[in-house]
């Protein structure tokens, strides 16, 4: 959530920050009724503590003058003391209300990230040239020809938005996944592989919930009573798996990547740039996550990003990095690049990394700080993700930027040993 001292102080650089991504008179109505119930909160933390103070000192004179012999004063009477169990109440209620509002504020956009939507957004990078492909095939057709995916028997297993890698297509898939493990390992994040069932408190900790609590697929109450999701991607689970920790700052940056599965509620696209497996209900990801002091999240972002860049550049795709304007970036984060690949069925890129920065805001729903050498406060920690990267649009993208006249496709040279071959060729 947002620092609630930062909207006392200077509400007008909260609102002016809100107003990129969200109406400025809604932005308004919010910082209002939170304010309002900051100050009814003050106001009866105030009043119970006095009211506290009160029975103390009237606890005090009644043990005194026993002590002493003398005839004690009447303890309150019974309605008073109930009014102290009202107050908490009421402070209980009002906290509640105030952490719910506070809760559904998207982040902050950083200084340099403009308002708008895709149309805002601006290109920073670009490697190499698109390729000249003549007769362009797109990768569904290649796929289906080459014997690598088979979305008949994907949507027979699992309804519309599933397929199934086949034979040379399952390898490659797998290929990928390998290829970025190994990558991201020397790349110095450590491995982890979490469960894909998380509960709520991940999903409201990495600011997917409560607005985005319908895009993913969730248990029944009966079967997890605690609330429990398959997560729509491993950075939910990285981020929840140190939820109210307190990290060494001698570790940070903690650097830590996952491969999973992703489950998402989200249609898969009848639009020719999302069929195939551009997107859909299940897809495969590579994630790589960054818990850093404040003062290091600049150079953390700027070093994610080239990472990410460098891992496309190797298989030989031809891509450009975009600046997202904050109308177009999640909600939880300050700042994102989005690496987008070269398809060229459609005459667009598309995205297959989002590296993003999200301050102090997922750590503070987390409550997930560090502790200065020799100090007694904690701080929280600042926040960065990123794809490294999802296979399911990078399998396109290298079937359709390395297709030949002949039908076959030139494998990447990164991925020949393990694919065992530098060619897929049509079945026959």
């Amino acid at each position: 959530m947002l620092d609630m001292e930062l909207i006392r102080k200077d509400r007008e650089a909260v609102a002016t920050a809100l107003a990129k991504r969200l109406d400025p008179a809604e932005a308004n109505r919010a910082l209002d009724e939170i304010q309002r119930l900051d100050q009814e909160r003050r106001a009866l933390i105030t009043e119970i503590d006095a009211e506290r103070q009160r029975r103390k000192a009237e606890a005090r004179a009644y043990a005194e003058a026993k002590r002493s012999g003398v005839t004690p004063e009447p303890v309150a009477p019974e309605a008073e003391r109930k009014q102290l169990a009202e107050l908490e109440s009421q402070l209980d209620e009002v906290q509640s209300r105030l952490r719910t509002t506070m809760s559904e504020l998207p982040n902050l956009p950083a200084d340099d990230v403009v308002a708008g939507g895709k149309e805002a957004n601006r290109v920073v990078r670009t490697f190499g040239e698109p390729p000249a492909v003549e007769k362009v095939r797109d990768h569904v057709e290649l796929s289906r020809a080459l014997g690598l995916v088979d979305h008949e028997r994907g949507v027979k297993l699992g309804g519309s938005g599933f397929w199934m890698y086949t034979g040379l297509g399952a390898r490659l898939e797998w290929a990928l996944v390998n290829w970025l493990i190994e990558q991201n390992i020397q790349a110095g994040y450590e491995f982890l592989l979490p469960p894909h069932l998380l509960l709520d408190s991940a999903g409201f900790a990495a600011g997917q919930f409560p607005k985005f609590y319908d895009d993913v697929y969730h248990l029944d109450k009966q079967s997890a009573p605690r609330g429990q999701f398959l997560l729509p991607t491993a950075e939910t689970a990285i981020l929840g798996a140190f939820q109210d920790e307190i990290l060494e700052t001698a570790k940070l940056p903690l650097k830590a990547f996952a491969y999973t599965p992703c489950y998402r509620r989200e249609a898969a696209g009848s639009h020719s740039d999302e069929r195939g497996t551009v997107r859909g209900h299940q897809f495969n990801k590579v994630e790589i996550f960054q818990f850093t002091l404040p003062e290091q999240a600049g150079a953390a972002l700027e070093a994610m990003v080239g990472h990410v860049e460098g891992l496309v550049e190797k298989l030989g795709l031809h891509f450009q990095t975009s600046l997202l304007a904050a109308g177009d970036s999640s909600a939880a984060m300050k700042k994102t690049l989005d690496v987008e690949v070269w398809m060229p069925s459609t005459g667009k890129y598309k995205e297959v990394s989002s590296v993003s920065w999200g301050g102090d805001y997922q750590a503070r729903r987390a409550a997930i700080r560090y502790r200065e050498p020799g100090g007694k406060q904690t701080r929280f920690v600042h926040t960065l993700n990123g794809s490294a990267l999802a296979t399911s649009r990078l399998f396109p993208a290298i079937l359709e930027q390395f297709q030949q006249p002949d039908g076959s496709v030139v494998v990447p040279e990164v991925l020949r040993d393990k694919l065992g071959t530098d060619r897929l060729t049509p079945v026959r």
